[in-house]
């Protein structure tokens, strides 16, 4: 065991292994997941852009479940809104989220990486406010790797950030307790996404159906942390598929949190930078990261590299990495913040006076210009409502 590298990436998800294959192009990098196997167990409804991830990863049946042409998207009163052609920002394909995650720690160890598995992050190496290092446990043994570099990709629950003093503390209204059941014997169309809103279902929050192939889907539900009372996410969950569908069988459940917060004020600081959803670097309107992840840890990535070749890994070279990552992402960002809180909201009457006003939407509608031309038809007081948001 090395006790030294360029880089550390803390989390092989999808962000920190894009992050280890970028540096790992340039520097020796040592890439430490916690787990015993990459990938298990899945915590993600694995829906994703094929174009973003054919960016990191050749497109391969093994990975892809099924793939989408359109979405539904369902009132509390049923009304249902149908998009068939790719709404703006849809993800169109679903991941085997088990393959998909090792394919993409595999090209890191090609690219040279060194990946260690069942290895835990304990504390970081700090001198003079600076990271220099991850403490380290591996089946009962502490150790200490030395680096220029920490990447913290160690997801929603992330400590790496923490120790390194950035205030990564989540409000119960930013965080969703999501709840998943992978069920069989289920019939429904393998090409559409399925999203349920209303009290009955999700309060400030939304249930999902995201076809796996066969007879197969994710059913899934998110409930807002300042939502929670008595009845938990997973007596939602149940009661939903019991519901819609009495004949399925659920043969694996997950559970998590998800952030759907506005981005963190910092995600770097000296010898350090944070990935993925340990940079709250997900959707807030639809709790979606893997794209995000894949991106900021390339660009995160890149910004290593650049540090070690400068012998500096303080915040002036790292925040190259923030900026990027603010001109690329932030301002979608913060448009799917304010739209997250202003459907978090809304009463059950106000998303079914939505649904009725938006039925029939075709995608070539799906702009500012054109959704305020349909309200002003349709209901122009719900265009006063909206007109923050467009």
């Amino acid at each position: 065991m090395r006790e030294e590298y360029d880089v550390v990436v803390v989390g092989a998800g999808p962000g920190g292994s894009v992050a280890a294959r970028t540096a790992a192009e340039e520097c020796d990098v040592l890439l430490i997941e916690k787990r015993q196997e990459i990938g298990s167990p899945v915590r993600c409804a694995e829906a994703v852009s094929i174009g973003s991830a054919a960016t990191y990863l050749a497109p391969d049946k093994k990975w892809i479940s099924s793939e989408i042409k359109g979405m539904q998207l369902i009132a509390p009163d049923g009304t249902t809104l149908e998009l068939r052609e790719q709404p703006l920002q849809a993800p169109d394909v679903v991941l085997e989220r088990k393959i998909f995650d090792r394919a993409l720690a595999k090209n890191a160890a090609r690219a040279g990486a060194h990946v260690m598995v069942r290895t835990r992050a304990t504390g970081l190496i700090m001198e003079d406010g600076a990271v220099k290092g991850v403490k380290m446990n591996r089946l009962g043994d502490d150790f200490e790797v030395r680096s220029k570099v920490v990447i913290g990709a160690d997801g929603v629950e992330s400590q790496v950030g923490r120790w390194g003093g950035m205030n990564t503390t989540l409000k119960l209204r930013d965080i969703e307790s999501c709840v998943q059941y992978h069920v069989e014997n289920v019939h429904i169309a393998q090409d559409m996404f399925q999203f349920y809103t209303g009290s009955q279902y999700a309060p400030r929050g939304y249930a999902w159906i995201f076809p796996k192939g066969g007879q197969a889907a994710n059913i899934g539900l998110g409930v807002l942390g300042s939502s929670l009372n008595a009845k938990r996410p997973i007596d939602y969950l149940n009661e939903f598929v019991a519901d819609k569908f009495p004949e399925g069988q659920p043969v694996e459940l997950v559970m998590g949190g998800v952030p759907v917060s506005d981005a963190l004020k910092t995600i770097v600081s000296d010898g350090l930078m944070l990935v993925g959803d340990a940079a709250h670097h997900t959707l807030p309107l639809v709790g979606g990261g893997i794209m995000t992840a894949m991106d900021g840890g390339a660009i995160a990535g890149r910004v290593a590299r650049k540090a070690v070749h400068e012998n500096d890994a303080s915040v002036r070279v790292l925040s190259a990495y923030e900026t990027e990552w603010m001109s690329t992402f932030g301002k979608l960002l913060k448009r799917m913040y304010k739209a997250k809180e202003f459907i978090a909201s809304r009463s059950d009457e106000d998303l079914n006076r939505i649904a009725h006003a938006f039925q029939g939407i075709q995608p070539d509608e799906m702009s500012p210009k054109g959704i305020t031309m349909r309200l002003l038809k349709k209901d122009p007081k719900l265009l006063l409502m909206l007109r923050h948001l467009l």
